[in-house]
């Protein structure tokens, strides 16, 4: 097997093993009040796990190539790199709001610094530049379809579950911040 596509998969497990890692503190650490996931985080995992096996099953073959290969791999890396900058500052910004469950914790408040201050998802939009960055180095067109159809389907509707519950919850503060801001990227959407 192609050195490229072993780094891919070594980097996509060390990051999977992060949020595994990440998911497990930040639950003995949460104060959740009230949770209503509505099996969108199962149903982002299910479809993360779609994304990667059908990914990197087209990529290892030669259906799809896109040349050259050293150049679409660096790209690629250059991406997960910003996407996971982006993720870890999103977590960071949140500090003791962020959880993996769509959850209210105790005494929660709306916060709007950093890149909050414009737009109400970047820690799904750093995870989303991860996963076209891992699929982008792959070097193969159908893989980078393959990988961000699913993907991108699992976290429009984990957006749409969020925002449902953080409008309940915190009602017309949070519906304010909705018009003040986008979804996951500037200016646009």
């Amino acid at each position: 097997m192609d050195p490229k596509i072993i780094t891919i998969i070594a980097v996509s497990y060390l990051y999977g093993f992060f949020e595994v890692f990440l998911n497990l503190r930040q639950r003995s650490k949460s104060k959740v009040t009230t949770s209503s996931d509505k099996g969108s985080l199962r149903l982002l995992y299910g479809l993360i796990t779609v994304g990667y096996a059908m990914s990197f099953a087209i990529g290892v073959t030669k259906i799809g190539r896109i040349y050259p290969w050293n150049t679409f791999f660096g790209i690629g890396i250059a991406l997960f790199a910003i996407g996971f900058i982006i993720r870890i500052y999103s977590i960071l910004t949140l500090n003791q709001y962020f959880t993996y469950s769509v959850s209210k914790v105790e005494n929660h408040k709306i916060i709007e610094t950093g890149l909050y201050k414009f737009i109400r998802h970047p820690g799904y939009l750093g995870q989303l530049i991860i996963f076209i960055g891992i699929s982008i180095s792959i070097s193969n067109w159908l893989s980078i379809l393959l990988m961000m159809i699913p993907v991108t389907l699992g976290y429009l509707y984990r957006i749409k579950v969020e925002e449902k519950f953080m409008k309940d919850q915190l009602g017309d503060d949070y519906k304010n911040y909705q018009d003040r801001t986008k979804r996951i990227i500037p200016l646009l959407y």
